[in-house]
């Protein structure tokens, strides 16, 4: 086991048994024209957490540890997307709606691809997910658990909402999880430092919190 200095207390993660979770770093979500912005958000807001995530998706594809992407996106017919969820507020764009990216959060429009800098490699697991948890309606415990992973490590966007919640569905079926606190970001700084602090509060009651720079100065040298 590899000690990372965390919140509250250190972090125990497994060599090769850690996954490195991405959460929705999409187009829609990050570049100007997307669902976030239609929501009336500050996209650039999220876009402090691209480089730290870099640098672990790197990091772990020296090592060949397990990485995965989750996507949040639904099918074209809206079958898999409930009407509350559809005409929530009064955004000017909906899900499904034709937008500069195409059809807004739709599996296989433009706006529901990761972003180019952080585009999945070959081999590396890819999660469409309906939902703000990457659990729900996805078999993904099930792909974890015949892959042997027992630890996540969570970036991407946004903290308080996607990231949290895939994070706490994930604490309840057993995993051992950290967020990286400079690869996840959210349009509400505040947000996302109430988000942090309620993860790692109780001892660690859902998980473990640290910066980018202290996952990688654990990490065991490359052989």
């Amino acid at each position: 086991m590899i000690r990372v200095a965390a919140q509250p207390f250190d972090y125990e993660l497994a060599p090769g048994r850690t996954a490195l979770v991405v959460i929705d770093m999409q187009r829609d979500f990050v570049e100007p024209g997307g669902f976030g912005a239609s929501l009336g958000n500050d996209v650039t807001r999220l876009h402090g957490a691209v480089q730290p995530i870099a640098t672990l998706l790197a990091a772990w594809r020296a090592r060949g540890w397990p990485v995965l992407h989750t996507r949040e996106c639904h099918r074209p017919d809206l079958s898999d997307c409930p009407p509350a969820k559809r005409e929530r507020g009064q955004p000017s764009l909906r899900i499904g709606d034709l937008g500069p990216m195409g059809r807004v959060l739709i599996a296989g429009e433009p706006g529901a691809d990761i972003i180019p800098a952080l585009a999945p490699a070959a081999g590396e697991w890819v999660i469409d997910k309906p939902g703000k948890g990457m659990f729900w309606a996805t078999g993904l415990h099930e792909r974890l658990q015949a892959a042997g992973v027992t630890h996540l490590l969570f970036t991407g966007v946004t903290t308080e909402v996607c990231v949290q919640t895939s994070m706490r569905e994930a604490n309840d079926r057993g995993y051992s999880c950290l967020i990286v606190e400079d690869a996840t970001e959210s349009y509400f700084p505040e947000f996302k430092r109430a988000a942090l602090a309620m993860i790692v509060a109780q001892g660690a009651i859902i998980g473990w919190s640290a910066p980018s720079a202290a996952v990688m100065s654990s990490l065991p040298a490359i052989s």
